[in-house]
């Protein structure tokens, strides 16, 4: 390889570099500018460390804030776009360096646990830190890659006359056109990466959740008690604490209280979801289990955010076509990590001695290298199954006890009765337990050596925290999975942390 082919690949990696970081920064901006309304008043009123005060008072002035919206939006697209074509860019980089340190020092990524990193911190060193040195060296370096800048040089350098070598920034005409189309190959790039944000406009609908935007409030986290141990199902390692999907998704087992459900709705918008799964995160809890309904909106949180959660989806077979797989395609095209076969369905298909398709599908996810877990409510359906041989990765099973006031006498229980006919006689089920026989379920949990998730542990909320995460880890549970509204978050972290850390009375030994 010759000089001239050193410098050839040196450019054109310097240049991919500048690019991508400049397209960082023009997403960023195009985001915030085609979200409507968007604002930086949450980031800013949020900011923690020495500048905190600066900062939050640029958020309380409204003149003052619409100064900012209008610098941040648009300062990032012209920093972005400067940097993605090469025009100006020592200029770009110089402004781009000084912004990403204000960036910086709103959330500096120092203070907390050094073994507790956040999405995109490390301690010391963030996203922010790392793009702030790329622009330094486009500040100070002489080479910045193919561009604007670079054909401007080019188109000012003198051609070289026939037999002349002596002359080394000049080119012959044939090089000259070599090198024009090297140094203007960024904006066909940039138009089919722009048409591609318009079109992700229209089926994601910008609202303002982009990068930095996406922020939660550390003085909650500042009351965490220290880190959620982790237990592993395949090659995941899986937080104790799991976050539930059913506020997310909008069910709330709320018994006869019929305005539970459109209240919690109101309240967990888009924004607020996100937000959740942010201070989610932030607190340690690293996987969710959702119902197949809401992998879009995960989908859409994990590529604005950039967040690295680990989505177990259940899934449901389509009876009415006959294609069982249907929700498997579709969640692991949403990019789902595990997948479990939803707990009512596994009540449903055992009732109905169509246990064949259980089997069918479980092959199918694991056909596909992914963890295939099974859930249920009624502990029956999984003993039928382990009598067939279908042993999972993991069992998903509710786990609660029954000893709080609205559940019905147990002699009036009956198998596989969640989610059926609600009755209106209050020793009947009306959506008001959900471990229909605890003393059968503990037993077969307890035997078993395939790793349990417990969930409904607080009966839909009928079971204080404490109690309830106590008694399914006492009683076997390797995972909790628990729904939470954002002001519940670090509480729960806090409470699952005493329950571990504490005089837990288990028999069964861990099995994840």
């Amino acid at each position: 390889m010759n000089i001239t082919q050193k410098t050839s690949g040196t450019r054109i990696t310097i240049t991919v570099l500048r690019a991508a970081v400049g397209w960082h920064l023009l997403y960023e901006g195009l985001a915030k500018l085609l979200a409507p309304g968007w604002s930086a008043y949450g980031y800013l009123s949020n900011t923690t460390g020495f500048l905190s005060g600066f900062y939050r008072a640029l958020a309380a002035d409204d003149t003052v804030l619409r100064v900012v919206n209008l610098l941040n939006i648009y300062g990032l697209i012209l920093i972005g776009l400067a940097l993605f074509v090469g025009l100006y860019v020592r200029y770009a980089a110089t402004a781009g360096a000084l912004l990403l340190g204000l960036y910086y020092f709103a959330y500096p990524p120092f203070g907390r646990s050094l073994f507790s990193p956040s999405a995109g911190q490390w301690y010391i060193v963030d996203t922010n830190f790392v793009e702030a040195l790329v622009m330094l060296f486009f500040v100070f370096s002489r080479e910045r890659g193919y561009g604007i800048d670079a054909l401007r040089r080019l188109r000012s350098a003198k051609p070289v006359e026939s037999g002349d070598t002596t002359a080394p920034l000049a080119c012959s005409a044939g090089q000259t056109r070599r090198e024009v189309v090297k140094n203007l190959f960024s904006l066909p790039v940039l138009g089919a990466l722009g048409l591609g944000v318009f079109r992700r406009k229209r089926r994601l609908a910008f609202d303002g959740l982009s990068g930095a935007t996406l922020q939660v409030n550390p003085v909650a986290l500042g009351a965490m008690k220290g880190e959620l141990p982790k237990g592993v199902i395949g090659p995941h390692a899986i937080s104790r604490l799991v976050l539930g999907g059913n506020l997310i998704g909008g069910w709330t087992h709320s018994r006869d209280l019929i305005y539970v459900s459109p209240l919690s709705m109101a309240y967990n918008t888009e924004k607020k979801i996100f937000e959740t799964l942010m201070l989610a995160e932030n607190a340690g809890i690293n996987a969710i289990n959702i119902a197949a309904s809401s992998n879009a909106l995960m989908a859409k949180y994990k590529k604005m955010s950039g967040s690295r959660i680990k989505v177990i989806s259940q899934v449901a077979p389509n009876m009415m076509t006959g294609d069982y797989f249907e929700q498997i395609k579709m969640a692991i095209d949403h990019g789902s990590d595990i997948l479990q076969v939803q707990g009512n369905w596994c009540d449903w298909l055992v009732r109905d001695n169509k246990i064949d398709v259980i089997a069918a599908m479980m092959d199918n996810i694991r056909g596909q290298g992914i963890v295939a877990g099974l859930g249920a409510h009624t502990v029956d359906a999984l003993i039928r199954c382990e009598q067939e041989g279908i042993i999972p990765d993991y069992y998903m099973q509710t786990l609660h006890h029954d000893q709080y006031w609205s559940a019905h006498p147990r002699e009036n229980r009956i198998a596989f009765e969640v989610d059926g006919p609600r009755h209106l006689d209050h020793s009947r089920f009306h959506d008001n337990i959900f471990c229909l026989f605890p003393d059968r379920t503990v037993e077969f949990v307890n035997r078993t050596t395939v790793p349990v998730m417990g969930f409904k542990v607080l009966a839909a909320g009928a079971i204080p925290p404490e109690d309830g995460f106590r008694w399914a880890f006492e009683n076997g549970a390797d995972f909790i999975c628990v729904g939470m509204f954002d002001f519940q978050v670090v509480s729960d972290v806090n409470t699952t942390l005493d329950v571990l850390n504490g005089d837990l009375n288990r028999k069964r030994a861990w099995c994840a």
